[in-house]
């Protein structure tokens, strides 16, 4: 959770915390679940250690899981601490939204009660975020995700990766993981309810009216959706009941969701991981259609009833609304690889998509014999990075195992003074505003925003649908165009050149600027930094050579 003003870091932390939040929805029981609750700390948070206290009926809490010690998980898993001791620890030390840090300095009157606990030894703090061994940071896993539900059990954490306690971004992750924790220790609790109510009523034929009402009320009255499918024969996947949860996010009621099978209801794009998930049971993420014509994100979880003489019968299936996370997970994101202003790729992303089309191996032809030699020298026994191929392996085969297995070299058309023999290649435009500065000075940046807005405009109306305009920062913009020659990439600099130079109104007053461009052309065996200064660099030579008369200032 380190450097959390990157953007690039938040959405790696972003993407970590959703495949450990996605793991806790694959386990088949509460065992598992719990234990896979405990991994994705150590796993996916960057703590060493993590304990999860289940409440028991009783009201204490056992610890149910452990991860990150076998040592410790052996002291402890199994015992159980009074929950008037657990209320104590919840209610003291410092809030952080729903966690509780206690620190070192107030945690050793607590060295002597009931709770099951481990011990580490380390030096005193060196500064003052510093994580000390007696520190303790605890999580409260809630019923209903907020404090006001009822309390199901405690995931404590101890000792972070980096050394530290977390900051901002930290204590929000492991706040959200708990709540996602708990609804899937939740719904474990029910899927294992489900599944022995719908035992019974195959099994238990003397008992059929008492189970069948047990379980109507389960699924009647579930607050997330439920549906009851055929599975296998020419009928798989067709609906046979729903609750009244699942008809209202549908927006269908229950005698026309009958009419459906589950292929009929889900996004075109979702199928593939629909039959997936029909066919072995477990959990995905799709999108389902409402009545209305638009779709919602959900998560389904199937079961897969089986009768142990015939097999298996029907699919007991969840399903969660999952839009409003979606929602925020794509708007953390967009902020992460967008500027907040023009709307753009930013820096980052801009870097991001140019990275993924170069490899470190620049193209060639194949090594001369003296070079050939060299290579087979070479530490790695492969062919030195300036080549393509070695060993008997064609152009664009991974011989240093860096993931570009089959790639398609990007390489630039010949300079201007050879021939044209049709090469197309990855142009980089940077762009560079003239006369951007005064407006600023003259008008205020109110005016020098709406001007920025207004060219990402113009640029991104000057390209093709599948090209990339992005602002770097400032009055500095790359566009990334595939695909095109020298002269292709000196019609679209001209074109984008027109199109900034006319009037832009700002106020009821019209201002203009002038842009300078310069093309850069990426290949492979050049990072992405050394693409963009090339190109910078090829834009301030032209700059410089235009006469200031030609350039157009606001």
């Amino acid at each position: 959770m380190e450097t959390e003003s990157e953007p690039y870091v938040r959405l790696a932390t972003l993407r970590q915390l959703h495949q450990v939040v996605a793991d806790l929805n694959t386990a088949r029981s509460l065992a598992d679940t719990l234990q896979t609750v405990a991994d994705g700390v150590v796993n996916g948070l960057g703590y060493e250690l993590a304990c999860v206290n289940l409440v028991r009926p009783d009201g204490d809490l056992v610890v149910a899981a452990f991860a990150g010690n076998p040592a410790a998980e052996a002291l402890i898993t199994g015992r159980v601490g009074s929950r008037e001791s657990w209320e104590r620890r919840l209610t003291m030390g410092e809030a952080w939204g729903a966690l509780r840090f206690i620190p070192y300095t107030e945690g050793w009157i607590l060295d002597e009660d009931d709770v099951p606990q481990w011990y580490t030894e380390g030096p005193e703090p060196r500064f003052e975020d510093e994580w000390h061994p007696s520190d303790r940071l605890f999580a409260p896993m809630y019923a209903t995700g907020s404090s006001g539900g009822e309390l199901i059990g405690v995931i404590s954490v101890d000792r972070p990766r980096n050394g530290r306690r977390p900051g901002a971004w930290g204590r929000e992750a492991l706040q959200m993981y708990a709540f996602q924790a708990a609804i899937a220790i939740s719904n474990a609790r029910l899927r294992a309810n489900m599944q022995r109510a719908l035992v019974r009523l195959e099994r238990e034929q003397q008992a059929l009216r008492a189970s069948e009402e047990s379980f109507r009320q389960a699924f009647e009255y579930a607050p997330s959706g439920m549906a009851i499918a055929e599975m296998g024969g020419d009928q798989h996947g067709r609906i046979l009941r729903t609750n009244d949860a699942l008809c209202r996010l549908l927006g269908r009621p229950a005698s026309a969701m009958r009419r459906y099978s589950f292929s009929e209801l889900v996004h075109p794009e979702d199928i593939g991981t629909l039959l997936r998930t029909s066919a072995e049971g477990g959990r995905a993420e799709l999108r389902f259609g409402r009545r209305d014509g638009t779709y919602v994100w959900v998560s389904l979880r199937n079961s897969v009833v089986a009768d142990a003489a015939d097999g298996p019968r029907f699919l007991l299936t969840h399903v969660e609304d999952i839009e409003e996370r979606k929602r925020r997970e794509l708007q953390l994101a967009h902020r992460a690889s967008h500027d907040s202003l023009t709307g753009l790729p930013n820096s980052a992303e801009l870097r991001a998509r140019l990275s993924a089309r170069l490899c470190r191996r620049p193209h060639a032809g194949q090594p001369s014999t003296v070079d050939s030699l060299d290579a087979a020298y070479d530490n790695s026994g492969l062919y030195a990075p300036g080549y393509a191929g070695g060993h008997g392996q064609g152009v664009g085969a991974d011989p240093q195992g860096d993931g570009y297995d089959h790639h398609v070299h990007t390489i630039a058309p010949p300079e201007e003074a050879v021939p044209d023999d049709g090469t197309k290649g990855l142009a980089v435009l940077f762009c560079d505003l003239d006369g951007f500065k005064s407006i600023n000075d003259r008008f205020g940046h109110h005016t020098g925003d709406a001007v920025l807005i207004e060219v990402a405009r113009r640029l991104t109306n000057g390209v093709r649908d599948g090209d990339t305009v992005a602002r770097l920062g400032g009055d500095e913009f790359v566009v990334l165009a595939d695909g095109l020659g020298r002269a292709d990439a000196q019609d679209l600099a001209v074109r984008l050149r027109n199109a900034i130079i006319p009037p832009i109104r700002v106020d009821g007053r019209a201002v203009r600027v002038g842009a300078s461009f310069g093309i850069g052309w990426a290949h492979c065996g050049m990072s992405a930094d050394e693409v963009l200064h090339s190109a910078d660099q090829r834009m301030y030579i032209e700059k410089r050579s235009r006469a200031k008369q030609h350039r157009r200032a606001g």
